[in-house]
């Protein structure tokens, strides 16, 4: 088995490098334009399996499969909206939210090779191959869908309704998941993160790294940081800092608007 990757954020790219060099992943080129990678393709054998950012420096890495008929598996590395991941991660080996996690990585290596284990014919291995005619319709037309609008939390033996705009951010700690308004009050959330994913409006709410998720609304300063990161100050929350991983500062900007 062998791979390639393809992510335009030079610094994700090799820490991602270093995460499939642990799990002996052979990378055979690391690529990171649309041009770039529509030239490679061209003037080598398709790898087995590509680490596909889909937002890079010149376009959407979609138009790599308008010049090139690919032959490989992908495992998207995206901070692309959930709700776009979600519409179309049936049809993909699997697709890994930035900031990529070492077990998530792990997993989706590992399904990669069960479906290898698995399959008995070319027809069979023609499966695992994307539709992206059909996912570029879902970027462009999203599915319509429903998020939440509020939360309802237990405290003691009364339940609160917390409406999405009283909420500063929602975090992580001590294998928990918080929510923290503007009253200044955290309140304990029976979930993770993770399936906070698709059902946070995303022009709301943003996840700038694996441990919170930021309110826009909420946001009283930004302030540049160290490595190239950037602090986020909410108007009230003083649990901690909340640093925007470096991977995520792109996107972030982009959210921003």
């Amino acid at each position: 088995m062998n791979a390639i990757i393809i992510e335009d954020e030079k610094p994700a790219a090799r820490r991602l490098n270093r995460m499939l060099d642990k799990l002996e992943v052979p990378i055979i080129a690391v690529l990171h334009s649309v041009e770039e990678s529509i030239a490679w393709f061209k003037e080598n054998d398709h790898p087995d399996l590509i680490f596909l950012d889909i937002q890079l420096s010149d376009g959407l890495s979609f138009e790599i499969f308008d010049h090139v008929k690919v032959k490989s598996s992908v495992i998207f590395t995206t901070a692309y909206d959930a709700y776009a991941l979600q519409a179309f991660k049936l049809n993909s080996i699997d697709y890994l939210l930035k900031p990529i996690d070492d077990d998530e990585l792990e997993t989706a290596v590992a399904k990669y090779k069960e479906l290898l284990k698995n399959l008995s014919s070319k027809q069979e291995s023609s499966n695992l191959q994307l539709n992206f005619e059909d996912i570029k319709r879902l970027l462009v037309n999203p599915i319509e869908r429903e998020y939440k609008k509020r939360f309802t939390v237990k405290v003691g033996q009364h339940l609160k309704m917390i409406p999405l705009l009283d909420i500063e951010c929602i975090y992580s700690e001590n294998k928990g998941t918080y929510i923290h308004t503007s009253e200044g009050r955290n309140y304990l959330l029976e979930t993770t993160l993770e399936s906070l994913e698709d059902e946070l409006p995303p022009d709301q709410f943003f996840r700038v790294s694996r441990k919170v998720f930021v309110q826009l609304n909420a946001i009283k300063d930004i302030i540049a940081y160290s490595n190239s990161r950037l602090k986020v100050v909410p108007n009230c929350f003083k649990e901690f800092e909340i640093i925007v991983a470096r991977e995520r500062v792109k996107d972030f900007k982009n959210w921003l608007g």
